[in-house]
């Protein structure tokens, strides 16, 4: 799957907890939902072919690696985020996403910046050319539902230092998102067509319109929950990322350590992305 043509975002808050371990639930404190679990909304990584001042430029220069996570220059923390991606048809109606059908799902690094005082969490997220990380194996969608093939699948994340393997995420049901299936498509379109400029969100309907109301749209729909080594360790020259979605129906999480750990290679059932750090 080539991103150079989609556009790309992320969810913000749809895993419980995680917002509070990145220390970023503060920022969100004026973001009303209608529901407690709610996602909080959704923000652009990247735009292609987006015309006009009300998008970033930052937003137009293509973020994603399948090797390497450059680090920024002059920050000090940065964290991965491990997380399912969603490749989707959109279909458009007078500058409106009228549907999302899933087409594929990938392994994602929605690779993040932590500190205070940024605008907009996008400003945090694209810091430019191998920022974030996309897997080269996609996995085709059956149906979009807990009856489909991506209800089997489980996330799982890990930084290699040295000749060591931690567990840096949670290891995660993707069925386990708060929102998910129906329900996160149906809040996808609304926030796409209607997710204001306020707080740390932006106007996501105007940045599409001014990519040219884009067939495909590429969504991370959340980061798992840390574990205690995640949350408290920030990347560092050469650390490994990899980030694992798995069927459970074949492997356990004990298995897929062991796997990682030891170099192996998976089947095509599996979607990996291996990232090195570098400074």
């Amino acid at each position: 799957m080539d991103l150079k043509e989609t556009a790309c975002f992320g969810v913000a808050g749809n895993f419980t907890g995680h917002l509070e371990q990145a220390g970023e639930a503060k920022e969100f404190a004026q973001v009303k939902t209608e529901e407690a679990s709610a996602p909080k909304g959704v923000f652009p990584t990247y735009l292609p072919k987006a015309a006009g001042a009300c998008v970033p430029e930052f937003l137009n220069v293509f973020p994603f690696s399948q090797d390497k996570i450059i680090f920024p220059k002059g920050e000090q923390k940065v964290q991965f985020e491990p997380e399912c991606a969603v490749v989707f048809d959109a279909n458009w109606q007078d500058g409106k996403i009228t549907s999302l059908s899933a087409r594929c799902f990938a392994a994602s690094n929605d690779c993040t910046i932590r500190k205070e005082g940024c605008k907009k969490i996008s400003m945090k997220k694209n810091w430019g050319a191998n920022s974030k990380g996309f897997a080269a194996n996609c996995i085709a969608i059956d149906s979009f539902d807990s009856e489909g093939i991506l209800n089997d699948y489980r996330i799982a994340s890990f930084l290699q230092r040295g000749r060591d393997t931690f567990a840096y995420g949670e290891d995660s049901a993707v069925s386990g998102y708060s929102y998910i299936w129906k329900k996160l498509t149906d809040w996808l379109i609304q926030k796409f067509n209607a997710q204001k400029d306020e707080f740390n969100l932006e106007d996501i309907g105007s940045y599409l319109n001014a990519s040219g109301c884009p067939k495909k749209i590429m969504v991370s729909i959340g980061a798992t929950r840390y574990t205690d080594f995640g949350e408290n360790n920030f990347l560092q020259d050469g650390d490994g990322i990899v980030i694992v979605l798995y069927p459970a129906s074949k492997y356990s999480a004990e298995k897929i350590r062991e796997m990682v750990a030891g170099g192996e290679s998976f089947g095509g059932d599996v979607s990996i992305l291996k990232q090195t750090v570098v400074i």
